[in-house]
């Protein structure tokens, strides 16, 4: 099919379910909720369901600023409002004088539960405050079973979604150069690595892109191409603008602060 060819092959899998979404809605004329998608999974069902015709989407993860949210496809009768994204807040109590705990300790508490990580959308960590969202199906579960987090007692209060905490994002951006576009060559640039470094992490599991792991170092990066490395934090490839003279790539790169 020529949809497939506007996107990668391991993005295909993805594109069968929200072709199988799409016409779920206009099947049965009435609205779908997925679970929380990350930007690059929101990108592929906008651009599959567009903004006319008989299905519409839009899309919520708790709060405006947050990465990861849920798609509501919907027939055009239909008007969407925050409860129809069946999200719960929960905010995470526990002894801060004493422990430490970081975005990966409660990542690693929620998906110990068994659930999908489609269940859960932003994790917000911010001067020892946490806080999280979660499809509101599976909330009175967690709190049930997420007693600790690391070494450490804890205990969930559900919050409005009004209470979330604003977290803003920020990227030091700059214009560098690299031998080629690989994956490998990208992220030693990235986070000044050395080329055969990046080259472990990236055979190692420890990198992904645009949120789903990659682990072939020949992998070629594009213009909005999200990266991260266990340990070293995020970058965004923001733009690829043209080759020098001594036949690099001019990118503009963006590392989170």
């Amino acid at each position: 099919m020529e949809l497939y060819q506007h996107f990668r092959k391991e993005e295909h899998q993805f594109i069968d379910h929200v072709i199988e979404w799409k016409e779920m809605v206009e099947r049965q004329y009435a609205p779908k909720l997925t679970d929380f998608l990350d930007p690059r999974e929101q990108q592929i069902v906008q651009s599959i369901v567009g903004s006319d015709g008989d299905v519409r989407v839009s899309f919520f993860g708790g709060a405006l600023f947050v990465e990861r949210k849920r798609a509501l496809l919907y027939p055009p009768y239909f008007e969407p409002n925050e409860e129809d994204y069946d999200i719960a807040l929960f905010a995470v109590r526990y002894p801060g004088k004493f422990v430490f705990l970081e975005h990966r300790d409660v990542l690693g508490a929620l998906m110990s539960l068994g659930l999908r990580r489609g269940k859960f959308g932003d994790i917000l960590v911010q001067g020892g405050e946490i806080q999280f969202f979660a499809a509101a199906e599976v909330a009175d579960y967690i709190r049930l079973h997420v007693g600790t987090i690391g070494k450490a007692p804890v205990s969930l209060e559900l919050l409005p979604l009004s209470a979330a905490m604003p977290l803003a994002e920020t990227w030091e951006e700059g214009t560098v150069t690299v031998s080629s576009l690989r994956l490998d060559a990208v992220l030693a640039q990235a986070f000044r690595l050395a080329r055969e470094k990046a080259k472990t992490l990236i055979e190692s599991g420890l990198v992904k892109v645009n949120w789903k792991v990659v682990d072939k170092p020949e992998f070629v990066c594009g213009p909005g191409d999200v990266l991260s490395a266990r340990g070293f934090g995020r970058c965004k490839l923001f733009s690829v603008e043209g080759m020098t003279k001594k036949e690099r790539w001019r990118i503009r790169l963006g590392r989170q602060k």
